[in-house]
């Protein structure tokens, strides 16, 4: 329990530290967002792919 929490915080500093840094997370060209009138959808796909490749690395090397 004591190594993932410590990864968790590991990664959500590298997150805070990219969004300072102006990376634009969240709105990353293949994340899709429809306006029709009063309502708006937004389907974050790459933002999805991407977080998952890293969350699955960071299992995968936790896991070792």
């Amino acid at each position: 329990m004591g190594k993932f929490l410590v990864a968790a915080g590991v990664v959500m500093v590298a997150i805070g530290l990219a969004v300072m840094a102006g990376v634009p997370l969240g709105r990353l060209p293949g994340d899709f967002m429809v306006r029709r009138g009063p309502v708006t959808f937004y389907f974050p796909l790459v933002t999805s792919i991407i977080l998952s490749v890293v969350l699955t690395l960071l299992m995968m090397f936790l896991r070792r």
